[in-house]
């Protein structure tokens, strides 16, 4: 049996405690919605596209979009919310693309549908911006291998799979998620890095997610 590949650059695994910030701003039109939208902390953009998978990542593996839910619930444009909700958010490296997207995608709405910019939410209906506020901290886990990171996998918490998977890559700008940026970089392995990175973990719950990442490291875990 092959001794496992071992790096001098070892993976060190971090967590993230969350909190949510009111941040006073409230819109009760969807032009109100766009404005906001266009210069609120990037924090807000991210509070409102994965809050459901934050708060609730062993129930479901698809975060609710707060906007579309807004839009359609409280306004009443059912077409809107049906273009807001259908925004691939696996397709924006960077919360500017996603907030550009979303934003665009209003911008439009709004120039087809004038009669849209006429209707109100009520006082207590209004949208309410909340901005996502994340502690890095690191965890006492380091792997020299990818045997050692397959078993380490299997035993950090959910947060630490979110942070190295989600807001690495999305929210920290990093074009790569953690993973894949080590096995490739310190490893040398550029298919499984790939392979990885190209999963879209929007369709897993974090427990799922995890076991797909172990199943995909372990053929590689020996050569």
């Amino acid at each position: 049996m092959k001794e496992p590949v071992k790096t001098q650059e070892p993976f060190r695994f971090y967590t993230r405690l969350h909190l949510s910030e009111l941040t006073g701003l409230k819109a009760s039109t969807l032009q109100e919605l766009l404005d906001l939208l266009e210069k609120v902390p990037g924090g807000c953009i991210y509070h409102h596209t994965h809050r459901f998978l934050q708060q609730h990542q062993f129930l479901s593996p698809e975060p609710p979009n707060d906007f579309a839910y807004w839009v359609t619930t409280v306004l009443g444009e059912k077409k809107l919310g049906e273009r807001l909700a259908s925004i691939d958010t696996v397709q924006y490296p960077t919360i500017r693309g996603l907030r550009e997207k979303i934003a665009g995608t209003i911008r439009d709405y709004l120039k087809s549908h004038p009669t849209a910019k006429q209707k109100f939410a009520d006082e207590d209906e209004e949208f309410h911006f909340i901005k996502s506020i994340s502690f890095v901290l690191p965890t006492n886990f380091e792997a020299h291998s990818l045997e050692e990171f397959a078993d380490i996998l299997g035993k950090i918490t959910a947060d630490s799979i979110y942070y190295h998977i989600f807001e690495a890559r999305l929210r920290l700008e990093r074009g790569m998620n953690d993973f894949s940026n080590w096995i490739q970089n310190s490893l040398g392995n550029k298919k499984l890095a790939e392979d990885i990175a190209r999963l879209d973990p929007y369709t897993y719950s974090m427990e799922d997610l995890r076991e797909k990442i172990k199943g995909m490291v372990q053929p590689h875990k020996e050569k």
